[in-house]
């Protein structure tokens, strides 16, 4: 039998093993493709169960791609916090302001017009067509390449993009009518099946007839993957700086990492709790005797680059013009502080 004809015959296991044991996702209720386009790119390296709840609140506040397209920068990126990777965000409301001003603010149905967007991808612009429309697009991530790798018994490297363009191609060649349950079916396998850390679910697997890593036990020598880049390692040392009620923030540059978002003052390097006196100087800020605290420290990790963190609470005589001085309920409320400051935030007083 050719591979075609062979990968022909995964299709309807799939979709019927899908629609069985699918979860039920808020994004799912409905084939609404605006939904269904914010909750991919909210589920990019982050967990489904913890973007349920920012997933509601983006919704709340903003319902409608309109209103995406329309939002304040600030309040976008507030609405983001804790997801990560904010150039998401941003991107989500460029592709929106293209939506308003090219489709009247209707979703583009098919692949080559979604492709087109702002921060949409091949994946993503697949899972859209395919989920929202059943257009017969593939819609390949992750997941799809470790079932799929594992289904054939490919030892080819699926981190490099001409496996992934194989893999697509090939899947593009069955993709049946019901091309938006058979591409959530193959994601759905590889996230609850097919797993990608321990042992996969064999016994539950809808594919395991067909499966030639099973037949030949290769399950743990594929998927295979080349050697991942090391991060750079970096050190910080934050300042919680507080005078009376109000506390330090500042906002990022609007380049680069983190870009335009707020932060507690900090440097990058570790500074002892002697050091700390000249460095709140060069702030043109004084510290109240005996007022400095050790809150601990922190590892934050980035794609490329890892943070080293230690912090410090200082209480200061007065404020100076450098920073913006709020009281804690604010910033949580207004301003967008990325992830890798939050447990600072937390522990304030």
């Amino acid at each position: 039998m050719e591979e075609i004809e062979w990968m022909r015959e995964i299709t309807k296991p799939i979709i019927q093993w899908y629609q069985k044991n699918k979860r039920q996702l808020p994004w799912r209720k409905e084939k609404n493709p605006y939904h269904i386009w914010l909750s991919e790119i909210m589920l990019q390296q982050t967990r489904i169960e913890a973007v349920k709840q920012y997933y509601q609140r983006f919704l709340e506040e903003l319902p409608t791609i309109r209103d995406l397209a329309e939002v304040e920068e600030e309040r976008l990126l507030k609405l983001w916090q804790g997801l990560g990777y904010y150039n998401r965000a941003r991107n989500l409301k460029k592709a929106a302001q293209v939506i308003q001003e090219k489709y009247n603010g209707q979703m583009p149905r098919h692949y080559q017009e979604l492709i087109t967007l702002p921060g949409i991808g091949e994946y993503t612009a697949g899972a859209i067509c395919s989920i929202a429309y059943d257009e017969p697009e593939p819609a390949v991530d992750g997941n799809v390449l470790r079932v799929v790798s594992r289904v054939m018994g490919s030892k080819k490297d699926v981190l490099n993009n001409k496996t992934k363009r194989e893999f697509t191609q090939k899947l593009k060649k069955i993709m049946p009518k019901q091309a938006g349950d058979f591409n959530e079916g193959l994601m759905e396998l590889g996230e609850m099946v097919c797993i990608p850390n321990g042992e996969p679910l064999c016994q539950k697997c809808p594919l395991q007839k067909f499966c030639v890593a099973k037949k030949e036990n290769l399950i743990d020598k594929i998927p295979v993957r080349s050697q991942k880049i090391n991060r750079r390692k970096e050190e910080k040392t934050v300042f919680v700086l507080k005078f009376k009620d109000k506390i330090a923030i500042r906002k990022r540059k609007n380049t680069g990492l983190l870009a335009n978002m707020y932060e507690f003052p900090n440097m990058d390097k570790k500074v002892t709790k002697k050091e700390i006196e000249g460095v709140l100087k060069d702030w043109n800020l004084i510290i109240i005797e005996n007022h400095i605290e050790k809150m601990g420290t922190h590892k934050h990790i980035f794609s490329h680059i890892e943070w080293d963190m230690i912090g410090y609470k200082v209480q200061v005589q007065s404020r100076n013009k450098e920073f913006i001085w709020v009281e804690k309920e604010v910033i949580l409320e207004k301003y967008a502080i990325p992830g890798a400051f939050i447990p600072f935030c937390e522990k304030i007083e």
